[in-house]
């Protein structure tokens, strides 16, 4: 993985983050650009990163699909959701909110889990995984800025968090590559797990997500449109 990679995983958090301080970024927009995130990671899965797996000598390679799709799940109780766009803010008594530590362990666990792949270099979908895991971490930015925010802390505490956020994914790659230089197994193998855990967390993510964009089963064109784009932004790499 090039310095450009680590770089672009850390300042498109960092960037995507820091514009809540800057403009607005409402709720119906949020949901917009999950919306366009959301079918794009599921596009990239099916044309791309679940073919790749299956491609693979990895044996039950589903298994892993489903652990990660089912550890997803389990991070949710910790990160409330975070990762498609949902914002709690927990308050002690009525002056002061306290910030969610479960929440912030939560979704560096998820972010670190995403990393780690990133770290094969010689995979045919390296790129379409970077490019999700970019697309996925801009609206989460944007969410974790929005609820530091809101829970009153200094913006100061609030950009040193965010720097930690975005510090995770690149952690998750840099360990990673690390462990695979010293690995007494077959590397490939240990990549092709670790790419069909991070596809489960796609899949629950994605689906979470376009399934939530119809709000109390109404059609909403926009969001279709958006949902339309971001499969059709996939679409382009074929």
């Amino acid at each position: 993985m090039t310095l450009f990679m680590y770089i672009l995983l850390f300042l498109s958090v960092i960037i995507s983050g820091t514009s809540v301080l800057l403009i607005n970024v409402s709720s119906k927009n949020l949901k917009l650009i999950l919306s366009f995130s959301g079918a794009y990671l599921f596009a990239i899965s099916v044309l791309h990163l679940i073919p790749e797996i299956y491609l693979s000598n990895t044996p039950n390679v589903g298994i892993y699909i489903l652990i990660g799709f089912f550890a997803q799940l389990l991070l949710e109780f910790f990160s409330e959701g975070i990762e498609h766009g949902h914002i709690h803010i927990h308050s002690h008594g009525h002056a002061h909110t306290a910030f969610p530590f479960a929440m912030m362990t939560g979704l560096s666990i998820h972010s670190f889990l995403e990393g780690m792949p990133l770290a094969n270099i010689n995979t045919n979908s390296h790129s379409f995984l970077l490019t999700g895991i970019v697309m996925h971490n801009i609206p989460i930015a944007i969410a974790l800025m929005t609820m530091l925010i809101q829970s009153h802390i200094s913006k100061t505490k609030a950009l040193l968090l965010l720097i930690v956020f975005a510090s995770i994914t690149p952690l998750g790659t840099i360990t990673s590559y690390a462990i695979g230089q010293n690995i007494i197994f077959n590397f490939s193998v240990y990549f092709d797990r670790i790419m069909a855990v991070v596809v489960g967390i796609f899949l629950h993510i994605s689906t979470t997500i376009l399934f939530e964009s119809s709000e109390n089963h109404r059609f909403n064109f926009i969001k279709f449109l958006v949902i339309l784009l971001g499969a059709g932004f996939a679409l382009l790499s074929l």
